[in-house]
């Protein structure tokens, strides 16, 4: 799997939020997306994961993929990303699983174990707190399936345990992903990323 940005931009309204961005993405690979807020990294991973489109350039995937499967090849987590509120942890666990499969097709209570939240198991999400809302994410993210990993300044709202926890659930399991992480400038964050993009030099 291969994405290439040839010349990419972004516009709100009259204000370029970035321009002329061209990379080369491939499978196996770590990228970390650095930048200060308002920088553009965040709008970008969300142009890559076709969730909004660019306002010049291109973005080309490989002749396998198109707009319909696209989908299927990404996992994506972010703070702001909403989850089911009303259903429990495990609920959204198993929800989640029947549109994408899980890695070594585990089962819904290897899921719940690795994320760290069995004791909230029957919890509804909209009683958890933040940092286990994004625990949830991540776990959800992480542990699908996909080819492609997008994550979106993860450590927010995690303690210094739930990072570790996080930096071992990505080196166990996205080994053979390529993974993108947007981060500003937290190390913790991006410590395994081998290739950096900056935005806003």
């Amino acid at each position: 799997m291969k994405i290439t940005l040839q010349n990419i931009g972004k516009r709100f309204n009259r204000e370029w939020i970035f321009r002329n961005i061209s990379y080369e993405f491939s499978i196996g690979n770590k990228y970390a997306i650095l930048g200060t807020n308002g920088s553009g990294k965040s709008t970008l991973l969300q142009i890559i994961a076709g969730a909004m489109s660019q306002t010049e350039g291109e973005i080309i995937y490989d002749s396998e993929i198109t707009s319909e499967t696209l989908f299927k090849e990404i996992s994506y987590a972010s703070p702001y990303l909403e989850l089911p509120e009303e259903m429990t942890w495990r609920e959204a666990v198993r929800f989640h699983g029947k549109f994408k499969k899980f890695v070594s097709e585990f089962s819904e209570e290897k899921i719940i174990s690795l994320s760290g939240l069995e004791s909230s198991a029957d919890k509804e999400l909209r009683n958890f707190s933040s940092g286990m809302k994004q625990r949830a994410r991540l776990s959800l993210a992480i542990l699908s399936n996909t080819n492609l990993l997008l994550l979106d300044e993860p450590s927010t709202n995690l303690d210094q345990n739930a990072v570790k926890w996080y930096q071992n659930l990505v080196s166990e399991f996205a080994k053979e992903k390529m993974v993108i992480v947007c981060s500003n400038y937290n190390k913790e964050e991006y410590s395994f990323c081998e290739n950096t993009l900056v935005m806003g030099k």
